[in-house]
């Protein structure tokens, strides 16, 4: 199993001080904690994708590309790549240019994001958001498997014998996990393709991401590309530690209670009741982890939240030791003795790239 970090590259001032971080040292923060993860053994480093303030992160293939000259072992993602307003020929193109500076350290994560002017922005229509994130990713998936591509959709201009540069590394394209909370429709087209479903699980009841992800499965099975327990998962999660659960919760109050997406709204006691945010100890953390398989069967990545609401560095630093020492070896070996022996590993290049060569010599006999 994966364990991970994401970003959404918030610029938030910090409470406690009234002190607001500059774009630059918010990006360059961005960069020591995808570090720090390397260093704190995580797999997973992934940033989001906005065009707006607050946040800082419009170009994440820039970012990575400059992480991955600067790690050796982590794994490159995305926390949503905007599949709507993106156009797929660039993204095949910057993905696959990532690929081969990365050594395959690739992968990404498709979604529609939560920020609606960037519609128009980008010349599109909020209105047409799924048929977008449906028809772009169908001309996406092609132009990496086929060298030579026609086509003709709806909103973007024909292709004529149009071939993407780079090509995929090795001709394995970056696995790709399709990101939402609440859209079934996306929860089908991974299923679709046999992609990997990963549902963010920060603001929303366990049920509603049982029956996303349950969906998923279910649809995945459909498609005939393994049993429903076999589906790619992923998910996000949302936690603030110290030794004595006391003080995790006095210190990240006032980040909770002034925090733009949760100010104003459920008081943390109950934001911690109703949906996965765990602010306590270490073994809370486990504990409640260990509690995400129970409602959506085994699963293949978790990617924790930890660096928003204007936490400062140090203290962002602080949670990757901890989780590096103390809570990611304990998930580790819990997940792993509960996992059946059927029950894929999450994908990576080296595992697709096996799976391709495996394929074609079994093609060839």
């Amino acid at each position: 199993m994966q364990f991970g970090v994401f970003t959404v590259g918030d610029v938030t001032p910090d409470p406690t001080t009234g002190r607001t971080p500059s774009e630059a040292e918010r990006i360059q923060a961005m960069v020591a904690i995808a570090e720090k993860a390397e260093e704190a053994g995580l797999d997973v480093f992934a940033t989001g994708e906005h065009h707006n303030p607050p946040f800082v992160p419009s170009s994440p293939t820039t970012m990575l590309g400059y992480v991955a000259a600067r790690t050796r072992r982590l794994i490159l993602s995305t926390s949503t790549t905007l599949i709507t307003t993106n156009d797929p020929v660039k993204i095949a193109e910057d993905f696959a240019m990532l690929q081969h500076l990365a050594g395959g350290r690739v992968d990404l994560m498709l979604g529609r994001g939560n920020q609606g002017p960037v519609y128009p922005w980008f010349g599109q229509d909020i209105r047409q958001g799924i048929p977008l994130a449906i028809e772009n990713y169908h001309l996406l998936y092609r132009l990496w498997r086929e060298d030579v591509v026609d086509w003709e959709g709806k909103f973007r201009t024909p292709l004529q014998g149009f071939t993407s540069t780079p090509r995929p590394l090795e001709g394995v394209p970056p696995f790709v996990w399709h990101g939402s909370i609440r859209s079934p429709e996306i929860a089908e087209q991974a299923a679709y393709y046999g992609d990997g479903f990963f549902h963010n699980h920060i603001f929303w009841p366990p049920e509603h991401t049982r029956r996303m992800v349950g969906l998923y499965r279910q649809r995945f099975e459909h498609y005939g590309h393994g049993r429903a327990d076999q589906a790619i998962v992923g998910l996000g999660g949302q936690v603030f530690m110290r030794a004595r659960s006391q003080d995790a919760i006095q210190e990240f109050r006032p980040y909770f209670d002034d925090a733009p997406v949760y100010g104003g709204g459920p008081s943390l006691e109950d934001f911690m009741r109703e949906t996965p945010l765990t602010v306590g100890s270490p073994q809370q953390v486990i504990d409640r982890t260990l509690t995400f398989r129970d409602y959506v069967g085994d699963y293949q990545r978790q990617l924790f939240l930890i660096d928003h609401a204007g936490l400062p560095l140090k203290t962002v630093l602080e949670q990757l030791d901890i989780l590096g020492e103390e809570v990611v070896p304990v998930l580790r070996s819990e997940f792993a003795a509960r996992k059946p022996a059927h029950v894929p590993e999450a994908p990576t290049h080296a595992s697709l790239a096996r799976a391709q060569q495996q394929n074609t010599e079994g093609s060839t006999e």
